[in-house]
């Protein structure tokens, strides 16, 4: 049965916030913050907006949400919202969603993240979701849960807010290799291989992070991988398809819209290095396949040889 009806007022009003709107609507009151990308107006001024919300959910990329939860932290009250974010990527200056909240908001105001299979598309049409709700305060992780009891978003709780946060982060980084080698026809039995290493790559930056090597084998971790790899539909199984065919346009970002976190966050640990892209043999690899797609098949044989210990493949 459905918790006590909330304000929830939604940050963003693309495909997620659109499928979010649809979830809770029935049972909470909702309203939807927005604001146009060229002209910069907003539906109204968000301290606004939001000054009346029990919940404040950033469905919207993660380079907005210093300035948003900045404006939201200097103007309501510790204890009064909670806030809740889906965003997969690091900000201009390389921070994870998780560490923008926990710099705005610490101790004194409510946050956590929603991190798992959770297509819009899907949400939209009725199909159910899942994803882990990674907080540090098992109470705000129960509210949130409470939120969505009711809705077919299947949640559950967790406590590694930061391993969360990598998790869903490094997923759009390896997914386009999975794109890739199936669009060259490498093979079913090379696609779970890569999967297996994916996830034993990631516990181990997880854990550098700071986070806990096993959420990398959650909903958030896991369950998003494999959704991502496999689905039809996934835009970032298509990147590494369309590189691998020699097209490129899916490179490009758009203004405060990164159309491609997982090239993204390339970028920006190779700018910032929160950790360095050289000790990890797939990160490092995804880097030189997006700058120069044509070496894929080579450096795939490398990595192979090197990790099953046989003679290294000549050019």
């Amino acid at each position: 049965m459905p918790g006590q009806a909330k304000r929830v007022l939604i940050l963003g009003h693309g495909a997620m916030g659109h499928a979010f709107e649809s979830l809770l609507r029935a049972n909470h009151e909702v309203a939807v913050w927005d604001r146009d990308l060229v002209t910069w107006q907003e539906t109204q001024p968000l301290e606004e907006a939001a000054h009346d919300r029990d919940i404040v959910i950033f469905a919207l990329p993660t380079n907005p949400h210093d300035e948003l939860a900045g404006r939201l932290a200097a103007c309501l009250p510790a204890g009064r919202s909670l806030y809740l974010s889906i965003a997969k990527g690091l900000d201009a200056q390389g921070r994870t969603p998780a560490q923008i909240f926990e710099h705005h908001f610490g101790l004194r105001i409510g946050w956590a993240l929603l991190y798992g299979p959770m297509l819009a598309r899907e949400l939209q049409a009725g199909l159910p979701g899942f994803a882990m709700v990674a907080s540090a305060d098992r109470a705000v992780a129960a509210e949130c849960v409470a939120l969505f009891q009711g809705t077919h978003l299947l949640l559950e709780p967790l406590d590694d807010p930061h391993g969360a946060a990598w998790a869903a982060i490094m997923k759009n980084v390896y997914v386009p290799l999975i794109g890739a080698a199936d669009a060259l026809a490498l093979g079913d039995n090379l696609r779970g291989c890569l999967i297996t290493e994916m996830l034993r790559e990631m516990s181990a930056i997880l854990e550098r992070m700071g986070g806990h090597a096993s959420t990398a084998y959650t909903l958030a971790g896991l369950g998003d991988l494999v959704t991502s790899s496999t689905g039809a539909s996934s835009h970032h199984r298509r990147v590494g398809a369309d590189l691998a065919e020699g097209r490129t346009g899916h490179l490009s970002a758009s203004g405060a819209n990164i159309r491609t976190e997982g090239v993204h966050t390339l970028e920006m640990v190779r700018a910032h290095r929160p950790f360095d892209p050289e000790q990890f043999a797939l990160f490092d690899l995804i880097c030189h396949f997006i700058d120069e797609p044509a070496s894929l098949n080579q450096r795939l044989a490398d990595y192979l040889d090197h990790r099953f210990r046989r003679e290294p493949s000549s050019s």
